[in-house]
C-alpha cells in the first residue's frame, strides 16, 4: 500500500488526511482524522459531458455505516444498511452547499462526491466530512476553486468559545449558547449552519471572525498538500454561443427584458419573453436538439440586469425598498376543532399551513444512530407539494429539500419550547407549503409559530424568520469570486428572480431578543463577515416587523390546550421503585393500563407520565401512588384483614402492601387466641411501628391505633365492623 500522511492541530486535537491507493479508481480520495471518527472521502468526474442538461449535475452523498460504531444495527429482519437518516440527509446537503458554489457552473460533467463514515466516536464526522470532500476534490484532476475549510465553534457549558466539540452537545437539552458550523475560504464564509438562545447578532458576527481564523488555518494545510500531490485539472472548455444567437437575442428580447423583469405581472411576463425566444431559436436552429447556451444567454442577461439594477438603483423586480417585508397576514386557529393548534401565514405570495399535534411521552421518535441513541420530544416536519410552485409532480416522497427546510424550522423552534417537567406533551406541527414564492422554510417558522401559540404551548416567545439576500459586484458572471471592495445591497425577503439569481439566501430567525437559527446558502465563493454582520442587523429590523403581526393575532399562548389532546399527569416515585410498578415481565403496568385506560411512561429517574383522556388519568395517577405509597413510622390508616394465624394477622394496606399484626399489638389486654378477635374481611385500623426495608416487611398495631377497638367481649370480636 502506497501511504502519505499529513497532520494538523485543531480545536486542540489532531487532524490527520491519510493518502493511499486504497480507493485508487477515485479521481480523488483521502481518509480523514480526529480523534478516533474517521471518514472517507471519494470524488469522481465523468468522461463526457451530459448532452441537454441545462444545469451542473453534482451529487453528495454522506454514507453511514454500522460497523462505525461497532454496532450491528438495523431491524430484526434486516441486518444492512437502507435508506439515509435524516443526519446523513442533512450532512449531505451541508457538504453539497459547500462545495457547489466552487463549481464553474457551466460544466456539463456529472461530478459525484460519496463520504462514508468508517468510524466513529464523540467527535462531529460532519465537520471532518466537510473538509474531507474539500481536500479529495482539491487533490483530484477535477477542476474546483477550492480548497475550503470547515470549523464548529460556539459557546456551550460556559462562556468560552471553543472549537469542534464533542457531538453530544447538540442536543436540544445541553446547556449550550449558540452552535455554529462554519465552511469559507480566503477570509469569506460559504455556509453556515447554526442553533442559538436568543443570541445577539453581534456575538454571532465575532464568532464567525473567530472561525474565520481556523478557517484559514485548514485552507493552507490543504493547499500545502495539493501543492506536494495535487494533480493537475482537466480543462473543461464551455460550449461558446454562436455570435448569430446573440445578435438575435441583442435584436428580439433585449430591448424587451428590463420591462418584462421590473413592470406588469413579473414573473408571468418573463416566462412568457422566455417562451417567445426559445420559439425564435428552434425556428432559426431547426436541426438542433440542444438549446442550452441559449437559454444561459437568456438567464445571464437576466442575472447580469437584476444585478446592476439593484446595486446602482436600488430597483427590485417587485419596486419593493432593498429593506421592505412583503405583505403579511396571520390567522390562529380557526380551521376546526378537532385539530390541537392551527396557523396560517403569508408572507407576499408564499402561503403556509402549519398544524400542531399533541402527544404524550410514548409518542416521541426514537433515534438510534451511529453516535447516540435518543428521544426526541419536538418534531417538525415539512411539506413542499407539487402544486405549491405551480406544477404537477410526486407526491407523498419526502426529499432532501424538505428534510432539511424541516429540520431548520424544528431547530429555530425548539429554542422557545418550555423544558420537558414543565411541558411533558410531544409535540408534532407539519408544515405545508401552500404557494412558493421564496423562503417557504423562513415562513413555515411563522406558521408554526403561531400553531404553537394557538395549541397553548408556552413557548417563551414567538419566534420568526426572514431571507436575507444580496447582489453583489463580481469579478466575472460566473459567479465564483466577488472583488475585494465590492459595491453590493442587501435585500430583505427575498422572492422569485432574486432568489434564484441572487447571490445569497441567508435565512436568519429568532425572537425579539436574539438569533435561535441561521441556515447561509450562496452562489459566490462566499461573503465577507462585514456584509453577513449587516445582514442579520438588517433581517432583525424584519423579524420584529414578523412577530408584530403575529402578536397582534395571537398576543400569547393559550391558556388551556384543546380539549382534544390528551391529558397528561406527572408523578416521582421512587426509583427503586420502577421495577415494582412494571412487575414480572410488565404484568403489573399492563393492568394499571387495562383497568385505567391511560398510557403509562415511566423515566429512569422515576418520572411517571401518566397520559389518556381526562379521568383515565387520574384513575392510573391512583393506582401507581397507592402501589408506591411509602409508609412512615407512626402513620395511621385503614386496613382489610387477609389473612389469620397462630401468631397475628395480615392485614392489606393497599392491593399491592400487606403488613402484619403480631397477637401482642391486636389489642390492650391479653388475647389466648388471634380468631377470638379478629376474622378475615375485617377492616381494621392500624399503626405501622416498625418498618424491614431490607427484607420488604411492615409491622403493624391495632391497639396502637385504637385501643378501644375491640371491647372486652373479645371472643366475639365485636369490633368487627
Amino acid at each position: 500500500m502506497q501511504k502519505k500522511e499529513y497532520s494538523i492541530e485543531v480545536g486542540g486535537k489532531t487532524l490527520t488526511a491519510t493518502f493511499t491507493d486504497l480507493a485508487e479508481q477515485a479521481h480523488g480520495s483521502v481518509m480523514l482524522k480526529y480523534g478516533e471518527t474517521i471518514v472517507l472521502a471519494t470524488v469522481c468526474m465523468s468522461h463526457d459531458k451530459e448532452v441537454g442538461k441545462g444545469f451542473f449535475n453534482l451529487t453528495v452523498d454522506y454514507v453511514e455505516r454500522f460497523y462505525a460504531s461497532g454496532k450491528i444495527s438495523g431491524s430484526r429482519f434486516v441486518k444492512r444498511e437502507g435508506k439515509p437518516s435524516e443526519e446523513a440527509i442533512l450532512a449531505s446537503r451541508v457538504i453539497d452547499r459547500t462545495l457547489r458554489p466552487l463549481f464553474n457552473q457551466e460544466i456539463r460533467h456529472a461530478v459525484q462526491v460519496i463520504v462514508t463514515v468508517i468510524s466513529v466516536d464523540d467527535n462531529d464526522p460532519t465537520v471532518l466530512a466537510i473538509n474531507a470532500a474539500s481536500l479529495a476534490l482539491a487533490v483530484s484532476n477535477i477542476p474546483w476553486a477550492g480548497p475550503i475549510g470547515a470549523v464548529r465553534i460556539g459557546k456551550y457549558d460556559d462562556e468560552v468559545l471553543k472549537i469542534n466539540v464533542l457531538s453530544g452537545l447538540r442536543e436540544i437539552e445541553a446547556p449550550y449558547k449558540f452552535d455554529l458550523t462554519v465552511c469559507g475560504k480566503d477570509g469569506n464564509i460559504n455556509m453556515i449552519e447554526a442553533s442559538a438562545r436568543e443570541v445577539k447578532e453581534e456575538e454571532l458576527e465575532a464568532a464567525l471572525g473567530e472561525a474565520s481564523k481556523e478557517i484559514t488555518k485548514l485552507e493552507n494545510f490543504q493547499k500545502k498538500i495539493v501543492k506536494e500531490i495535487g494533480k493537475e485539472k482537466r480543462v473543461i472548455v464551455p460550449e461558446e454561443i454562436n455570435p448569430k444567437s446573440v445578435a438575435l437575442f441583442n435584436k428580439n428580447i433585449l430591448p424587451e427584458m428590463d420591462g418584462a423583469i421590473f413592470n406588469g405581472p413579473g414573473k408571468a411576463r418573463i416566462d412568457e419573453l422566455h417562451s417567445v425566444w426559445n420559439k425564435i431559436v428552434k425556428e432559426e436552429y431547426a436541426d438542433r436538439e440542444d438549446f442550452v447556451p441559449e437559454d444561459n444567454l437568456f438567464d445571464d442577461t437576466e442575472n447580469k440586469i437584476l444585478h446592476e439594477k439593484a446595486i446602482k438603483e436600488n430597483k427590485r423586480a417587485d419596486g419593493r425598498r432593498v429593506d421592505e417585508v412583503r405583505d403579511l397576514f396571520a390567522q390562529a386557529g380557526g380551521l376546526s376543532s378537532v385539530l390541537h393548534g392551527s396557523g396560517i401565514f403569508y408572507r407576499g405570495g408564499t402561503h403556509v399551513l402549519s398544524v400542531l399535534t399533541l402527544g404524550g411521552p410514548e409518542d416521541r421518535h426514537m433515534i438510534d444512530g451511529m453516535q447516540t441513541k435518543s428521544e426526541k420530544r419536538f418534531m417538525h416536519h415539512y411539506n413542499f407539494p407539487p402544486y405549491s410552485s405551480g406544477e404537477t409532480g410526486r407526491a407523498g416522497f419526502t426529499n432532501s429539500r424538505e428534510v432539511g427546510h424541516g429540520a431548520l424550522a424544528e431547530k429555530a423552534l425548539a429554542m422557545v419550547l418550555p423544558p420537558a417537567l414543565e411541558f411533558p406533551y410531544t409535540i408534532r406541527v407539519v408544515s405545508e407549503s401552500m404557494a412558493s414564492n421564496g423562503s417557504t422554510s423562513q415562513a413555515s417558522i411563522c406558521a408554526a409559530t403561531l400553531a404553537l401559540m394557538d395549541g397553548g404551548v408556552p413557548i417563551k416567545a414567538p419566534v420568526a424568520g426572514i431571507a436575507i439576500g444580496l447582489m453583489i459586484e463580481q469579478i466575472t458572471n460566473k459567479k465564483l469570486q466577488i472583488k475585494k471592495e465590492p459595491q453590493y445591497k442587501i435585500l430583505t425577503d427575498i422572492q422569485g428572480p432574486e432568489d434564484h439569481y441572487g447571490d445569497m439566501d441567508f435565512k436568519v430567525a429568532g425572537t425579539r431578543e436574539g438569533i435561535t437559527a441561521i441556515q447561509l446558502d450562496v452562489k459566490v465563493a462566499g461573503v465577507p463577515i462585514k456584509i453577513l454582520g449587516e445582514a442579520m442587523r438588517q433581517a432583525k429590523g424584519a423579524r420584529t416587523g414578523i412577530i408584530d403581526k403575529i402578536e397582534k393575532e395571537i398576543s400569547a399562548p393559550r391558556k388551556e390546550i384543546s380539549p382534544n389532546a390528551p391529558k397528561i399527569i406527572m408523578i416521582k416515585i421512587n426509583p427503586d421503585q420502577i421495577g415494582m410498578v412494571i412487575g414480572s415481565g410488565g404484568k403489573t403496568i399492563k393492568e394499571i393500563k387495562e383497568k385505567s385506560g391511560a398510557e403509562i411512561t415511566i423515566e429512569d429517574d422515576g418520572t411517571v407520565y401518566l397520559t389518556g383522556k381526562s379521568g383515565t388519568v387520574e384513575v392510573a395517577k391512583a393506582l401507581v401512588e397507592e402501589m408506591t405509597h411509602e409508609f412512615t413510622m407512626g402513620e395511621t390508616l385503614n386496613g382489610k384483614v387477609v389473612k389469620v394465624a397462630d401468631f397475628g394477622a395480615f392485614v392489606q394496606l393497599n392491593p399491592f402492601v400487606d403488613g402484619m399484626v403480631h397477637i401482642s399489638e391486636l389489642a390492650p389486654f391479653r388475647v389466648e387466641r388471634v380468631s377470638d378477635i379478629i376474622k378475615e374481611g375485617m377492616e381494621v385500623p392500624v399503626k405501622v411501628i416498625k418498618i424491614d426495608k431490607e427484607r420488604g416487611k411492615i409491622s403493624l398495631s391495632i391497639r396502637e391505633a385504637n385501643k378501644d377497638f375491640f371491647t372486652n367481649n373479645h371472643g366475639r370480636g365485636t369490633g368487627a365492623k
